[in-house]
C-alpha cells in the first residue's frame, strides 16, 4: 500500500509539472492528501518494524 501511494504522488507531481493539470483547490487538496497519507504508512512501517 505504501508503495502505490508513493506512486500515486509521484504521478500527482509528474502532472503539475508538466502542465497537464492546472492548479486548483480541488488538485492542491488531493496532493496534500496523498502526501500526509504516505507519510502515516512510511510512520506504520517503521513502527511496525520495531516492535518486531
Amino acid at each position: 500500500m505504501l508503495k502505490e501511494a508513493a506512486e500515486t504522488k509521484y504521478w500527482l507531481e509528474l502532472l503539475r509539472d508538466s502542465e497537464l493539470v492546472k492548479p486548483s483547490p480541488a488538485f492542491d487538496s488531493l496532493c496534500a492528501d496523498c502526501t500526509a497519507l504516505v507519510k502515516l504508512l512510511t510512520a506504520s512501517v517503521k513502527t511496525v518494524k520495531e516492535n518486531v
